[in-house]
């Protein structure tokens, strides 16, 4: 693949917007000389196929969110058994998968995202991806709340060679409606400060004005 490409495949897909990106990590030489030059391409090409299709899906392309960090505030981290995959699961509901330069990197083709979820009897399988080789991450743009998902990415190598193990990891993402119920509290919270202030001013200037005449007034006694 060319380092640029031309304006009319960039202009024929692009994915979802990667997160907010931080400085990358400097990245150590032996890292870099492992991930060979597939890694520094600009675009990271896919396919959506989309579960009981036949064909492949459309050609898309996007960008490399390159130095992620999940935040603690706004991100959970979920890593699979090897440590291979991980998840970060954003508070607005999106999925970034991240994962490092498989080895050995001769003779590597893509990648295989294969997604399934929980249901209340059965694991029902989702939309499967095929990335690129030069893909180190893909971003789910929304995951349902209160289902728990569990996503295998597997190497694709060119024959004769066979794929290895996939890595698998599963996640819950937290209820959109709980999100809402959130920020309903807070504004709901806010709201009933306000009112606690207008009572307690309203009471001040009942005692102020209103009870202090009425005592001035009273008879006095002997």
């Amino acid at each position: 693949m060319p380092s640029l490409l031309p304006p009319f495949l960039a202009l024929l897909c692009f994915g979802p917007p990667a997160p907010a990106l931080r400085a990358p990590p400097a990245a150590s030489s032996s890292s870099s000389s492992s991930a060979g030059p597939a890694a520094e391409e600009p675009w990271c090409p896919y396919k959506v196929v989309a579960e009981g299709a036949a064909a492949g899906g459309r050609l898309c392309f996007r960008t490399p969110a390159r130095g992620f960090q999940c935040a603690a505030r706004t991100c959970r981290s979920h890593r699979s058994p090897g440590g291979a995959l991980v998840a970060n699961v954003l508070r607005n509901g999106s999925v970034l998968l991240q994962w490092g330069p498989p080895r050995p990197a001769a003779g590597l083709r893509g990648f295989a995202l294969n997604c399934s979820w929980d249901g209340t009897y059965t694991r029902f399988p989702c939309d499967s991806v095929e990335l690129g080789a030069a893909c180190r991450d893909y971003l789910l743009p929304e995951a349902h709340g209160s289902v728990r998902y569990r996503l295998c990415l597997r190497p694709r190598y060119a024959p004769p060679r066979p794929a290895p193990p996939a890595q698998c990891v599963e996640f819950r993402v937290e209820p959109a409606a709980m999100r809402d119920i959130v920020v309903a509290m807070t504004a709901v919270g806010g709201s009933i400060c306000v009112m606690l202030v207008f009572i307690c001013l309203l009471v001040a200037y009942i005692t102020e004005n209103l009870m202090s005449p009425a005592a001035a007034n009273a008879p006095r006694r002997a």
